[in-house]
Protein backbone atom coordinates (compact mmCIF):
# COMPACT_ATOMS: atom_id res chain seq x y z
CA UNK A 1 0.00 0.00 0.00
CA UNK A 2 1.27 3.43 -0.89
CA UNK A 3 1.65 6.00 1.86
CA UNK A 4 0.21 8.60 -0.50
CA UNK A 5 -3.19 7.04 -0.74
CA UNK A 6 -6.15 8.42 1.27
CA UNK A 7 -6.13 7.23 4.92
CA UNK A 8 -8.92 5.04 6.11
CA UNK A 9 -11.52 5.97 8.76
CA UNK A 10 -9.79 3.66 11.24
CA UNK A 11 -6.49 5.48 10.79
CA UNK A 12 -8.11 8.87 11.42
CA UNK A 13 -9.78 7.62 14.59
CA UNK A 14 -6.50 6.22 15.90
CA UNK A 15 -4.70 9.49 15.33
CA UNK A 16 -7.47 11.41 17.10
CA UNK A 17 -7.23 9.12 20.14
CA UNK A 18 -3.47 9.50 20.30
CA UNK A 19 -3.63 13.30 20.10
CA UNK A 20 -6.34 13.68 22.75
CA UNK A 21 -3.96 13.75 25.80
CA UNK A 22 -1.76 16.30 24.11
CA UNK A 23 -4.80 18.48 23.35
CA UNK A 24 -5.88 18.32 27.02
CA UNK A 25 -2.34 19.24 28.12
CA UNK A 26 -2.35 22.31 25.87
CA UNK A 27 -5.72 23.43 27.14
CA UNK A 28 -4.64 23.01 30.76
CA UNK A 29 -1.18 24.54 30.79
CA UNK A 30 -0.12 26.18 27.55
CA UNK A 31 -3.12 28.44 27.05
CA UNK A 32 -2.96 29.93 30.60
CA UNK A 33 0.79 30.31 30.20
CA UNK A 34 0.31 32.30 26.98
CA UNK A 35 -2.19 34.50 28.79
CA UNK A 36 0.36 34.95 31.58
CA UNK A 37 2.94 36.11 29.05
CA UNK A 38 0.49 38.61 27.56
CA UNK A 39 -0.66 39.98 30.96
CA UNK A 40 1.85 39.09 33.67
CA UNK A 41 0.75 39.79 37.30
CA UNK A 42 2.53 42.51 39.30
CA UNK A 43 5.85 41.36 40.77
CA UNK A 44 5.87 40.01 44.32
CA UNK A 45 7.46 42.33 46.91
CA UNK A 46 9.56 40.71 49.63
CA UNK A 47 8.43 41.85 53.07
CA UNK A 48 10.89 42.07 55.97
CA UNK A 49 9.45 42.28 59.46
CA UNK A 50 11.72 44.46 61.58
CA UNK A 51 11.24 43.71 65.28
CA UNK A 52 10.81 46.55 67.69
CA UNK A 53 13.68 47.27 70.10
CA UNK A 54 11.82 45.51 72.89
CA UNK A 55 11.82 42.31 70.85
CA UNK A 56 15.58 42.29 70.32
CA UNK A 57 16.58 40.46 73.45
CA UNK A 58 20.16 39.98 72.34
CA UNK A 59 20.74 43.46 70.96
CA UNK A 60 23.18 45.64 72.84
CA UNK A 61 21.37 48.02 75.16
CA UNK A 62 21.90 51.70 74.46
CA UNK A 63 24.33 53.26 76.88
CA UNK A 64 22.18 56.40 77.04
CA UNK A 65 19.16 55.55 79.14
CA UNK A 66 16.09 57.76 79.63
CA UNK A 67 16.73 60.79 81.76
CA UNK A 68 15.62 60.41 85.38
CA UNK A 69 13.06 62.67 87.03
CA UNK A 70 14.41 65.99 88.24
CA UNK A 71 14.45 64.88 91.89
CA UNK A 72 16.29 61.63 91.13
CA UNK A 73 20.07 61.52 90.90
CA UNK A 74 21.79 59.49 88.20
CA UNK A 75 25.17 57.80 88.55
CA UNK A 76 27.30 56.10 85.92
CA UNK A 77 29.61 53.53 87.53
CA UNK A 78 32.49 52.64 85.21
CA UNK A 79 34.16 49.42 86.33
CA UNK A 80 37.70 49.49 84.94
CA UNK A 81 38.68 46.02 83.86
CA UNK A 82 40.56 44.15 81.13
CA UNK A 83 39.19 42.33 78.10
CA UNK A 84 40.46 38.94 79.26
CA UNK A 85 38.57 39.06 82.58
CA UNK A 86 35.33 37.55 81.28
CA UNK A 87 34.55 35.53 84.40
CA UNK A 88 35.20 38.49 86.72
CA UNK A 89 32.77 40.65 84.77
CA UNK A 90 30.15 37.91 84.96
CA UNK A 91 30.58 37.75 88.74
CA UNK A 92 30.36 41.53 89.16
CA UNK A 93 27.39 41.71 86.82
CA UNK A 94 25.44 39.24 88.98
CA UNK A 95 26.52 40.88 92.24
CA UNK A 96 25.14 44.25 91.17
CA UNK A 97 22.04 42.88 89.46
CA UNK A 98 20.88 41.35 92.75
CA UNK A 99 21.06 44.62 94.66
CA UNK A 100 17.88 46.55 95.29
CA UNK A 101 18.38 50.11 94.14
CA UNK A 102 16.62 52.99 95.79
CA UNK A 103 13.98 54.88 93.83
CA UNK A 104 15.85 58.10 94.64
CA UNK A 105 18.69 57.22 92.29
CA UNK A 106 19.42 55.51 88.99
CA UNK A 107 22.74 53.70 88.98
CA UNK A 108 24.04 52.29 85.69
CA UNK A 109 27.01 49.93 85.89
CA UNK A 110 29.24 49.70 82.80
CA UNK A 111 32.51 47.84 82.17
CA UNK A 112 35.30 50.01 80.76
CA UNK A 113 37.89 48.31 78.53
CA UNK A 114 40.69 49.60 76.33
CA UNK A 115 40.74 48.72 72.65
CA UNK A 116 44.52 48.19 72.73
CA UNK A 117 45.70 45.52 72.99
CA UNK A 118 42.74 43.20 72.43
CA UNK A 119 43.53 39.79 70.85
CA UNK A 120 40.97 38.42 68.37
CA UNK A 121 39.49 35.88 70.78
CA UNK A 122 38.88 38.49 73.48
CA UNK A 123 37.47 40.90 70.90
CA UNK A 124 34.93 38.26 69.89
CA UNK A 125 33.96 37.44 73.48
CA UNK A 126 33.67 41.12 74.42
CA UNK A 127 31.42 41.64 71.41
CA UNK A 128 29.18 38.81 72.64
CA UNK A 129 28.96 40.45 76.07
CA UNK A 130 28.15 43.81 74.53
CA UNK A 131 25.32 42.30 72.47
CA UNK A 132 23.96 40.19 75.31
CA UNK A 133 24.17 42.70 78.15
CA UNK A 134 24.74 46.15 76.63
CA UNK A 135 27.02 47.16 79.50
CA UNK A 136 30.45 47.38 77.85
CA UNK A 137 32.29 50.60 77.00
CA UNK A 138 35.33 50.08 74.76
CA UNK A 139 37.58 53.14 74.87
CA UNK A 140 40.31 54.03 72.37
CA UNK A 141 43.17 53.72 74.85
CA UNK A 142 46.11 51.58 75.93
CA UNK A 143 45.31 49.11 78.71
CA UNK A 144 46.99 49.98 81.99
CA UNK A 145 46.01 52.08 84.99
CA UNK A 146 49.07 54.35 84.65
CA UNK A 147 48.94 54.77 80.86
CA UNK A 148 46.18 57.33 80.74
CA UNK A 149 43.16 55.00 80.77
CA UNK A 150 41.36 57.02 83.42
CA UNK A 151 41.88 60.23 81.46
CA UNK A 152 40.63 58.56 78.27
CA UNK A 153 37.59 57.25 80.16
CA UNK A 154 36.50 60.62 81.48
CA UNK A 155 37.51 62.52 78.34
CA UNK A 156 35.58 60.16 76.04
CA UNK A 157 32.28 60.20 77.89
CA UNK A 158 30.83 63.55 76.73
CA UNK A 159 31.24 62.54 73.06
CA UNK A 160 30.03 58.98 73.70
CA UNK A 161 27.00 59.87 75.79
CA UNK A 162 26.14 63.33 74.61
CA UNK A 163 23.26 65.04 76.33
CA UNK A 164 19.64 64.16 76.94
CA UNK A 165 18.58 66.25 73.92
CA UNK A 166 16.94 68.97 75.98
CA UNK A 167 20.00 70.51 77.60
CA UNK A 168 20.10 68.08 80.50
CA UNK A 169 23.19 66.06 81.31
CA UNK A 170 23.14 62.28 80.79
CA UNK A 171 24.33 61.69 84.38
CA UNK A 172 24.75 63.79 87.49
CA UNK A 173 27.82 61.84 88.60
CA UNK A 174 30.41 59.57 86.97
CA UNK A 175 32.36 57.02 88.99
CA UNK A 176 35.59 55.23 88.24
CA UNK A 177 35.96 52.01 90.22
CA UNK A 178 38.33 49.04 90.12
CA UNK A 179 37.15 45.54 89.25
CA UNK A 180 38.39 44.33 92.65
CA UNK A 181 36.03 46.69 94.49
CA UNK A 182 32.53 45.70 95.58
CA UNK A 183 30.10 48.60 95.88
CA UNK A 184 26.86 48.72 97.82
CA UNK A 185 24.89 50.77 95.34
CA UNK A 186 22.19 51.92 97.76
CA UNK A 187 24.85 53.26 100.15
CA UNK A 188 26.64 54.97 97.26
CA UNK A 189 23.42 56.67 96.20
CA UNK A 190 22.60 57.62 99.79
CA UNK A 191 25.93 59.38 100.33
CA UNK A 192 25.53 61.31 97.07
CA UNK A 193 21.88 62.23 97.54
CA UNK A 194 22.71 65.15 99.79
CA UNK A 195 25.80 66.29 97.89
CA UNK A 196 25.91 69.22 95.45
CA UNK A 197 25.60 68.33 91.77
CA UNK A 198 28.31 70.68 90.59
CA UNK A 199 32.08 70.69 91.15
CA UNK A 200 31.98 67.47 93.23
CA UNK A 201 34.92 65.14 93.92
CA UNK A 202 33.89 62.13 96.05
CA UNK A 203 35.75 59.14 97.47
CA UNK A 204 38.05 57.93 100.21
CA UNK A 205 40.50 60.83 100.47
CA UNK A 206 44.18 60.55 101.19
CA UNK A 207 45.50 61.59 103.63
CA UNK A 208 42.53 60.28 105.53
CA UNK A 209 42.69 62.97 108.23
CA UNK A 210 42.22 65.74 105.67
CA UNK A 211 38.43 65.64 105.78
CA UNK A 212 37.67 68.93 104.07
CA UNK A 213 40.00 68.97 101.08
CA UNK A 214 42.04 65.80 100.53
CA UNK A 215 44.48 66.31 97.62
CA UNK A 216 43.24 63.12 95.91
CA UNK A 217 40.81 60.23 96.31
CA UNK A 218 42.07 56.65 96.34
CA UNK A 219 41.76 54.75 93.07
CA UNK A 220 39.61 51.98 94.55
CA UNK A 221 36.68 54.18 93.54
CA UNK A 222 35.89 57.88 93.21
CA UNK A 223 33.18 60.09 91.71
CA UNK A 224 33.18 63.30 89.69
CA UNK A 225 30.17 65.46 88.92
CA UNK A 226 29.31 65.71 85.23
CA UNK A 227 30.58 69.29 84.87
CA UNK A 228 34.07 68.11 85.91
CA UNK A 229 33.92 65.30 83.35
CA UNK A 230 33.17 67.86 80.66
CA UNK A 231 36.00 70.07 81.92
CA UNK A 232 38.47 67.16 81.73
CA UNK A 233 37.37 66.41 78.17
CA UNK A 234 38.09 69.97 77.04
CA UNK A 235 41.20 70.80 79.06
CA UNK A 236 44.61 70.86 77.35
CA UNK A 237 46.28 71.03 80.75
CA UNK A 238 44.65 67.78 81.84
CA UNK A 239 45.55 66.08 78.56
CA UNK A 240 49.19 67.07 79.05
CA UNK A 241 49.22 65.38 82.48
CA UNK A 242 47.27 62.26 81.57
CA UNK A 243 50.03 59.73 82.27
CA UNK A 244 50.89 58.56 85.78
CA UNK A 245 49.31 56.92 88.85
CA UNK A 246 45.67 57.47 87.93
CA UNK A 247 44.25 58.45 91.32
CA UNK A 248 47.09 60.90 92.06
CA UNK A 249 46.90 62.44 88.57
CA UNK A 250 43.13 62.93 88.85
CA UNK A 251 43.64 64.87 92.08
CA UNK A 252 46.46 66.82 90.44
CA UNK A 253 44.22 67.91 87.53
CA UNK A 254 41.57 69.21 89.88
CA UNK A 255 44.07 70.95 92.15
CA UNK A 256 45.89 72.61 89.24
CA UNK A 257 42.62 73.69 87.68
CA UNK A 258 41.29 75.05 90.98
CA UNK A 259 38.35 72.68 90.60
CA UNK A 260 36.34 70.38 92.89
CA UNK A 261 35.43 72.87 95.55
CA UNK A 262 32.98 70.28 96.92
CA UNK A 263 35.07 67.35 98.14
CA UNK A 264 33.16 64.52 99.81
CA UNK A 265 35.51 62.31 101.81
CA UNK A 266 33.65 59.16 102.86
CA UNK A 267 36.59 57.46 104.59
CA UNK A 268 36.37 54.97 106.29
CA UNK A 269 33.25 53.75 104.48
CA UNK A 270 35.41 52.59 101.56
CA UNK A 271 38.26 50.39 102.70
CA UNK A 272 40.53 47.45 101.86
CA UNK A 273 39.44 43.90 102.64
CA UNK A 274 40.55 43.03 106.18
CA UNK A 275 39.21 39.55 106.84
CA UNK A 276 36.11 37.38 107.13
CA UNK A 277 35.03 38.26 110.68
CA UNK A 278 31.93 40.36 111.13
CA UNK A 279 33.97 43.15 112.71
CA UNK A 280 36.11 43.34 109.57
CA UNK A 281 33.18 44.89 107.69
CA UNK A 282 31.51 48.19 108.55
CA UNK A 283 27.74 48.31 108.82
CA UNK A 284 27.59 51.45 106.67
CA UNK A 285 30.05 50.18 104.07
CA UNK A 286 30.01 51.84 100.66
CA UNK A 287 32.80 49.79 99.07
CA UNK A 288 35.28 47.00 99.85
CA UNK A 289 38.55 46.97 97.93
CA UNK A 290 41.31 44.41 97.28
CA UNK A 291 38.96 41.58 96.24
CA UNK A 292 41.49 40.20 93.79
CA UNK A 293 40.66 36.55 94.52
CA UNK A 294 37.28 34.96 93.96
CA UNK A 295 37.34 33.66 97.55
CA UNK A 296 37.43 37.21 98.88
CA UNK A 297 34.51 38.11 96.63
CA UNK A 298 32.59 35.12 97.98
CA UNK A 299 33.34 36.04 101.59
CA UNK A 300 32.32 39.67 101.08
CA UNK A 301 29.10 38.77 99.24
CA UNK A 302 28.20 36.29 101.98
CA UNK A 303 28.70 38.89 104.68
CA UNK A 304 26.31 41.30 102.96
CA UNK A 305 23.75 38.50 102.37
CA UNK A 306 23.99 38.72 98.60
CA UNK A 307 24.25 34.92 98.36
CA UNK A 308 21.28 34.25 100.64
CA UNK A 309 18.89 31.58 99.36
CA UNK A 310 15.33 30.78 100.38
CA UNK A 311 15.49 27.91 102.92
CA UNK A 312 12.59 26.20 101.12
CA UNK A 313 14.53 26.12 97.86
CA UNK A 314 15.68 22.76 96.57
CA UNK A 315 18.88 24.49 95.50
CA UNK A 316 19.43 25.55 99.11
CA UNK A 317 19.02 22.00 100.32
CA UNK A 318 21.44 20.77 97.70
CA UNK A 319 24.09 23.40 98.54
CA UNK A 320 23.78 22.69 102.26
Amino acid sequence: MSYLQKPSYYTISLIAVLLLPFTILCATFLLPFSAFLRNPPPPLVATTIIPSPTDCRHAAADVITPSPPQDQISILVGVHTMAKKHSRRHLIRMAYALQNQTAAARVDVRFVLCARPMPPEHRAFVALEARAHGDVLVIDCDEGADRGKTYDYFASLPAMLGGAGDGRRPYDYVMKVDDDTYLRLDALAETLSGAPREDVYYGAGLPFLDRRSPPFMLGMGYVLSWDLVEWIAGSDMVKAHAIGPEDVTTGTWLNMGNKAKNRVNIFPRMYDFKGVKAEDFLEDTVGVHQLKQDLRWAQTLEHFNVTWLDPSSKTTNFLS
